[in-house]
């Protein structure tokens, strides 16, 4: 299995894009630290469904739908109806720990939660792998300035194919 071999600290492959091999255990741990506080913060509750929900992201790292996550849950022996999940993965959502992939209509944990920014997303056709990265959107926030818009939300989704599958691909 091929890995992604540039340097952690290539300006071109932030710490939080999500090919490379990385320690699971933190990384789960510090997103739901991240969601606990900002829930506290807020004065919401990140229920045990919202919490496993939010798990199932971090651990797969792979776009999900919502009947893929029930499927998890459903194993695990917890609720499993279509509106559990849904009301999790829009509350996820909402609050910036997951992020609805357009094009797959599945969901995806945040890289970043708890800080603003306009997400690129790379995903692999071959295994739905998806790694997150940042930009700032000046380009189209500077078109829609000129157009008199006023930009609320950029999502970028890149489809291709991710280093842990390209030599699968040329087989």
């Amino acid at each position: 299995m091929r890995r992604n071999t540039l340097p952690r600290n290539h300006p071109t492959t932030p710490e939080t894009l999500g090919f490379e091999s990385h320690d699971h255990r933190n990384c789960i741990a510090g997103s739901v630290g991240a969601a606990e506080r900002h829930c506290a913060q807020a004065g919401v509750q990140l229920t045990p469904i919202r919490r496993r929900v939010l798990e199932i992201l971090l651990e797969r790292h792979q776009a999900m739908g919502a009947y893929d996550i029930l499927d998890q849950l459903r194993e695990e022996g917890l609720r499993s109806q279509p509106p559990v999940a849904y009301r999790a993965l829009d509350f996820l959502v909402q609050h910036g720990f997951a992020h609805k992939i357009e094009r797959l209509n599945a969901f995806t944990a945040c890289a970043l939660p708890g800080q603003d920014h306009a997400p690129v997303f790379l995903v692999c056709r071959l295994c739905r792998a998806v790694a997150e990265t940042v930009t700032h959107g000046q380009g189209v926030s500077e078109a829609a300035e000129i157009a008199g818009f006023e930009v609320e939300r950029v999502v970028v989704e890149a489809e291709g194919i991710c280093p842990n599958c390209r030599p699968e691909a040329s087989a």
